[in-house]
């Protein structure tokens, strides 16, 4: 899963048929979704003018500054968003979230699962024009399951009994049990031998000037201030129809939407308020258009399960009684988003409906507070245990998201009326990562997480992974749920994966490690001037390099 300052996941399926490429996939089962994303008639996207044609330039905003441009070492959605333009994979997700092939031009899947055969494309260039070969793919299988390659994806890799290159352009996997997650490990990207080999990722100078093989190229990165893709004009599915993409970092959505205004970007996210009551009008109507539609996320309160105001867990539960995730939806989203009481997307094949929420009740949150000793023992309207600590704590957010902070407040005050204080705390996004979340350095922290395809939550909650940098940074240890995430990894079915995650949600939602607060709906803004625009069950993006621009409507062109 990735840290998300604006936020994505979807599905997996049985992996006991043969699959291809140069067909539809086979062995992929149908999942249910939410509603795909869709246009009111006030947003349908802008009419195609003629034939697509290459061109122009498109500039976007991101809140936060990627870490780094190498994928392994990046949990940031920021980082992803860009990386993701510049690498390719073996396979990838298509519109309708399913599994496709990519670099790979076929697969076949083997022995109930438990033999991976692929076969990649041979037209496939490094962008320095070095052929992309299984050796390659082989380096990054290796690469991820290095104990001394920093990142948070290895377990993935770790379920591969063997990796073999078969010929120039083939390999093959095996697994000794069936693996959930095996075609999902290979939507992973690519990474390039000749550059990185011998290469010490956390100083290599390849993290801010990376060789992909995808449809962009990193031009210029101006730390602070924007990162500027070039098209690949050798790009081995074609060249993306818009020639350059540039991401300002903006690191407020209010700063954002002045520069959208003035006609300084081209796309961005909306805040609910924006999208209601700032973007509305026969000029908007004309001149943008919008989309609206249920994120693949879900913002959330995370305890620090070291701090000794969240170890016990009639605290979280009492505190789940406190909060009214229908007064954040309807303050701090403006009534755009939905409750959410797990991990996992409403409306998706894994969501348990037959959970029910914490209903809001302050007085049964006093009384469950009291119980597990928390009580105003002085009168001055703060609770304190047993030796006179008051219950005070620091909610931290990042600095920028204007949903984050007002539920923030809203908690604040709800907590308030309970008798716990909270002092609220925004930091810039990248130092809220690696000084405080990377850390356990906090009490209690708001955050989304995109939520992956597939169901496995392994990498944030297993207690093997509550280690520093680290997904599980609130430091969930249960033995159960260690079971069942090893357990759905290894179950194909998808009714025998439902009984596990359905199990999984109940002990999440009886231990509360996270309040889960809401899943917002996605509100992207792009100028009428971008042609192509498709809205689909995996949102508007899946098809960004079809994207075009008119050419009398263009203001840039790159020299070729």
């Amino acid at each position: 899963m990735r840290l998300a300052h604006a936020v994505f996941f979807v599905l997996f399926s049985s992996l006991l048929l043969l699959g291809g490429c140069d067909r539809s996939p086979s062995g992929e089962q149908k999942s249910q979704h939410a509603p795909a994303p869709t246009a009111t008639p006030a947003q349908t996207p802008a009419k195609t003018p003629g034939e697509p044609v290459t061109g122009g330039r498109i500039v976007m905003a991101t809140i936060g500054e990627p870490s780094n441009l190498i994928p392994p070492l990046a949990s940031d959605s920021a980082s992803h968003e860009v990386a993701d333009l510049l690498y390719v994979s073996p396979l990838r997700y298509d519109k309708d979230i399913k599994l496709e092939c990519f670099a790979a031009e076929r697969y076949e899947v083997l022995e109930d699962g438990k033999l991976l055969k692929f076969w990649l494309r041979p037209n496939i260039r490094w962008t320095d024009g070095v052929e992309l070969t299984a050796e390659d793919v082989e380096f990054t299988y290796q690469l991820m399951i290095d104990p001394k390659t920093p990142t948070a994806y290895a377990e993935d890799y770790k379920a591969v009994a063997s990796f073999a290159v078969t010929g120039k352009y083939s390999f093959e996997v095996r697994y000794n049990e069936p693996f959930a997650r095996a075609l999902v490990t290979w939507a992973g990207a690519i990474l390039p031998k000749h550059v990185l080999a011998g290469q010490d990722l956390m100083t290599t100078k390849y993290a801010r000037e990376p060789i992909g093989a995808g449809p962009y190229v990193l031009a210029a990165w101006e730390s602070g201030r924007s990162l500027t893709l070039n098209v690949n004009p050798d790009y081995f599915e074609g060249r993306a129809s818009i020639d350059q993409v540039v991401y300002r970092i903006i690191p407020d959505t209010s700063t954002m939407f002045l520069e959208l205004k003035a006609g300084n970007l081209d796309m961005m996210g909306l805040t609910p308020q924006q999208y209601l009551y700032q973007t509305t009008g026969p000029t908007w109507e004309a001149d943008w258009q919008k989309f609206k539609y249920l994120s693949f996320g879900y913002t959330y309160m995370g305890y620090n399960l070291k701090s000794p105001f969240f170890a016990d867990v009639r605290v979280r539960r009492a505190l789940a009684h406190a909060v009214n995730k229908e007064s954040i939806i309807k303050g701090a989203l403006l009534g755009l988003g939905m409750p959410t009481i797990g991990p996992y997307k409403p409306g998706t094949w894994v969501y348990d409906t037959a959970i029910a929420d914490y209903p809001y009740d302050p007085a049964q949150a006093k009384a469950m507070l009291a119980e597990a000793g928390w009580q105003d023992r002085n009168g001055d309207g703060v609770i304190e245990d047993a030796s006179g600590r008051p219950f005070s704590f620091t909610l931290l957010t990042n600095q920028g998201n204007e949903a984050r902070i007002k539920t923030a407040t809203i908690i604040q005050s709800e907590l308030a009326a309970i008798g716990i204080k909270v002092e609220i705390r925004t930091v810039e996004w990248a130092s809220f990562l690696k000084e405080f979340v990377d850390k356990g350095n906090f009490d209690a922290i708001i955050l989304a997480w995109t939520i992956a395809q597939d169901p496995d939550n392994y990498d944030v909650w297993h207690s093997s992974r509550a280690v520093p940098g680290g997904l599980n940074f609130v430091g969930y240890k249960n033995p159960e749920v260690d079971a069942l995430l090893e357990r759905g990894r290894r179950t194909v079915d998808q009714a025998e994966r439902k009984k596990i995650y359905d199990a999984f949600q109940q002990i999440l939602h009886q231990d509360q490690p996270y309040l889960f607060l809401f899943a917002p709906y996605s509100l992207p803004i792009l100028t009428a001037r971008i042609q192509g625009v498709a809205v689909a069950p995996a949102g508007i993006s899946y098809n960004f390099t079809k994207w075009w621009i008119p050419r009398d409507k263009q203001t840039f062109r790159l020299e070729q």
